[in-house]
């Protein structure tokens, strides 16, 4: 089969697979075309069980096409977060008293209920953009920029990407790489890591404002296998470095024998922590690899997306993530597509529920569930319908759920009679729009 009779295949193969992403592939522009624009939007609504963090997104990514297959992509985000997160410190059958992370006020949790802080609120805003085109006959290379910043947070990042095509456009190999650097200026300033928890105005134990820098390579390659098949590996390989710790996550330090958290002896006349409380502690240096694997398969207009990635790193978590989607064409160009996702993760090494008080700190310790084993199901629908004028709506509902695991040798007393672990329900719905102009 000749170059030119592969070329609408590939275009028609990509179309799909970002349809399936919820992207929009960049159209071949013929030189005669005049530029043009085309918008895709996003409403996501995010809620978790309990009163727990509830996130509200607008999405806007713009794309102009430009002669000689030339793109220029915009991005905005706009996130509203409240709501409620663990602290990491232990539940059990006495009331605790916790420190608010400005330093300036104490809040109380009830008897056998997993310590929240309710004072998280926050509002981000991201912009990205990039700019593609070709380089000679079958290179082509990106560059992007991105910033977001939030009350507590700064990023700052560039991207670059290099692809070439070569077996009649049927194979891509591609190189990416994306640097970034994120300032952290916590409320009340980054305390030191496992420092203790202290009194309401005392902020001697925080070192301020503190950064990380991270750096990300990706290399891939695609491959056209037929006319209905596409297969895609990349690897990622990821480093970094800096301030890695949550400066709002804490750890219990608690008897050897019961497990509950050790009492503290309050300042006479001054509001602090009921008990002993250490701030988390983590390497400042990370490295991960991944290995990802997608396979999209089309059937007479279905086209089934499924994909594997592999991840580990020097912190001791290997993680597995399956993903399907399978896209199902209605009449009127209208679509339905359910969606199931599987996650599942190891404990990083010094991820541990609470620090025995009898024994000497350790140089590393955390408390915060998204370090420990867990496993994550998501399940869900998208329907889309096309309207007369060509653009596009799509609506999604998913359920997401984990289930996490505390090891026995993590525990110490009575710890393993008491839910240590916080496992959630959420929510997930979005509604899109895509047209051009």
């Amino acid at each position: 089969m000749s170059r030119n009779s592969k070329k609408p295949l590939a275009v028609s193969l990509a179309t799909a697979t970002c349809a399936l992403l919820g992207t929009t592939a960049a159209s071949p522009v013929i030189a005669q075309e005049e530029p043009v624009w085309e918008f895709n939007t996003a409403l996501l609504y995010y809620g978790e069980s309990n009163n727990r963090v509830e996130d509200i997104s607008l999405i806007v990514l713009a794309q102009r096409n430009f002669v000689d297959d030339r793109i220029l992509t915009l991005g905005l985000t706009v996130d509203s977060l409240t709501g409620a997160t663990p602290y990491g410190a232990i539940p059990f059958d006495g009331p605790q008293t916790f420190t608010t992370p400005s330093g300036l006020q104490v809040r109380t949790t009830p008897p056998n209920e997993i310590p929240l802080d309710d004072t998280f609120f926050d509002t981000r805003y991201a912009v990205s953009g990039s700019w593609r085109q070709p380089l000679g006959r079958m290179n082509t290379f990106s560059a992007g920029l991105s910033f977001s910043g939030e009350f507590d947070y700064t990023h700052f990042g560039a991207n670059f990407k290099l692809s070439h095509d070569f077996n009649k456009r049927n194979s891509t190999v591609s190189l990416a790489l994306a640097v970034a650097r994120d300032d952290l200026d916590p409320e009340g300033g980054a305390p030191t890591p496992l420092s203790a928890m202290l009194d309401v105005g005392d902020l001697s134990n925080r070192i301020g404002d503190v950064d990380k820098d991270v750096v990300d390579i990706v290399v891939g390659f695609t491959q056209i296998v037929n006319r209905n098949l596409l297969f895609q590996v990349n690897y990622s390989f990821s480093n970094s470095s800096g301030y890695l710790n949550d400066p709002y996550k804490i750890i219990s330090l608690v008897d050897s024998i019961s497990g509950d958290p050790l009492d503290r002896m309050p300042t006479p006349g001054i509001a602090g922590p009921s008990h002993q409380y250490l701030f988390e502690s983590r390497p400042d240096e990370r490295t991960k690899h991944s290995l990802y694997l997608q396979t999209k398969y089309y059937m007479n207009g279905k086209v089934l997306d499924a994909s594997y990635r592999f991840m580990t790193d020097d912190w001791d978590i290997d993680s597995y993530t399956l993903d399907l989607r399978y896209r199902w064409p209605l009449s009127g160009g209208n679509y339905l597509e359910p969606h199931f996702r599987y996650y599942t993760q190891s404990h990083a090494e010094f991820y541990r529920p609470s620090i025995d008080g009898g024994l000497a700190l350790p140089s590393y310790a955390s408390a915060d569930y998204r370090l420990g084993e867990f496993d994550a199901i998501t399940v869900g629908l998208k329907y889309g319908w096309e309207t007369a004028s060509g653009n596009e709506w799509s609506a999604r509902l998913e359920f997401y759920t984990t289930d996490g695991k505390v090891p026995g040798s993590l525990l110490i007393g009575n710890q393993a009679g008491r839910e240590i672990y916080p496992d959630l329900e959420a929510i997930i719905a979005q509604i899109s729009y895509r047209f051009g102009i």
